[in-house]
């Protein structure tokens, strides 16, 4: 009955040209007034594809053929590139400048069409390497192996080693693909995050079936000799920075200082907020800055790290362990600057809301979805004007954006 099912939904074999790349990594095209999604594919490409159909008005394409090329396309660096293979990347088959070219117009489409909001000055670009620059990967581990979840799928596609993760990840992984095979492996564990200085290794169980006991911590060990028994450290900016397992982190090693000078700039006053501020990657050089600084971070092992750092360098940053909702909703007074790194979710209604009561004179936020963005302006626009808008490129490669939007408050004059 339910491939019957499929078979009915199934719009079987068609072919479309290619008109964008929308965010998500797929690329839209068009059939019978209908909208479909093709991954693997650039602007401009002629494809044929298998098509199912998601809901009324929206097809999805599997693996495309293609038919005509656009401009741009490149050979895939990694062998486990391609549809139904390793989900991690999304671009490996397009020139970097073209990866980002396109990751500008879905930023500038996506901010115009869910948030209302055109920007009227030029998106600016930071980028770095665009090949082994992470810093944090996640480990999935099932029938004696390793690897990532295959695209669109639950299941494991092994791997020997990640184009875009850093030389001493690459050794992780070579090191526990053999690991996996051997008798004192817990068969019970299933993800494992592993985060690196480049010189240290930090392991961090993501999902097990049972408790992971520090003998496999040792044993660890005596494969991989740098790993730490607890947090590390990381250098940027002329700062060093602690973190332990479970904190939040930028995961790309090229453009973690970079993404620091960006969002701060020459930012000076009385008194600045970080919020989302995670082990105080911002707060602690604003302290150089401001007078006074307050630093806002909910999450138990970032705050432990924050209040550490924040000593250990010696800056002047009150810290609370809050959300952000429930500390704005008891500030009184607004700051010359307010920093907000929300997670993917973003800053949303209630926090919002209070940033509007408060109307901070200046702003910057820093996200990582251009969705939730587009609603957090949708909102703020009317009382700020976007003064700088810039395009971080944290993950080449992938589809995930970064954006770096700075605000400064409208003057409101008085009806006559």
């Amino acid at each position: 009955m339910r491939k019957e099912l499929q078979e009915q939904e199934s719009g079987g074999s068609k072919t479309l040209r290619i008109e964008k790349l929308v965010y998500g990594g797929d690329g839209l095209g068009r059939l019978d007034g209908q909208v479909a999604l093709v991954p693997y594919v650039n602007r401009g490409d002629l494809v044929t594809v298998q098509t199912q159909r998601v809901n009324a008005g929206l097809l999805r394409g599997g693996d495309p053929e293609l038919l005509e090329s656009s401009p741009g396309r490149v050979v895939p660096k990694c062998e486990y590139f391609g549809f139904g293979k390793c989900g991690g990347c999304h671009y490996q088959h397009l020139d970097y400048a073209v990866q980002v070219l396109e990751k500008k117009a879905i930023l500038a489409e996506t901010l115009q069409r869910q948030g209302g909001f055109t920007y009227g000055g030029e998106i600016r670009t930071l980028t770095g390497e665009p090949w082994y620059y992470r810093n944090r990967i996640q480990l999935h581990f099932g029938e004696g192996t390793l690897g990532y979840r295959r695209s669109a799928s639950h299941e494991i596609y092994p791997v020997a080693h990640c184009e875009i993760s850093s030389p001493v990840l690459n050794e992780v992984i070579r090191t526990l693909q053999r690991a996996v095979k051997q008798d004192p492996w817990p068969k019970f564990l299933q993800s494992l995050e592993v985060f690196t200085n480049e010189e240290q290794i930090q392991l961090n169980v993501v999902e097990s079936n049972r408790p992971i006991s520090k003998r496999f911590f040792d044993w660890c060990k005596t494969l991989l000799p740098n790993v730490a028994d607890g947090p590390i450290t990381y250098d940027a900016g002329g700062i060093r920075f602690r973190l332990s397992g479970g904190s939040f982190f930028q995961v790309n090693r090229f453009l973690v200082e970079p993404l620091m000078h960006e969002v701060l700039g020459s930012a000076e006053g009385e008194t600045a907020v970080d919020l989302y501020s995670g082990a105080g990657l911002f707060s602690i050089p604003l302290a150089k800055r401001f007078k006074s600084v307050t630093s806002v971070e909910r999450g138990g092992s970032a705050f432990r790290d924050l209040e550490f750092n924040r000593r250990e360098n010696g800056a002047d940053v009150k810290a609370f362990k809050s959300t952000a909702e429930d500390f704005l909703r008891d500030l009184r007074g607004s700051p010359d600057l307010l920093i907000a790194d929300p997670p993917r979710s973003g800053i949303g209604k209630e926090a919002t809301a209070e940033l509007l009561r408060l109307l901070p004179s200046r702003m910057v936020i820093v996200s990582c979805d251009p969705t939730t963005l587009a609603r957090d302006l949708r909102a703020l626009v009317p009382r700020y004007e976007v003064t700088d808008l810039t395009l971080v490129d944290l993950f080449p490669q992938t589809y995930h954006i970064e954006t770096i939007v700075k605000l400064q408050k409208r003057e409101v004059t008085a009806a006559i």
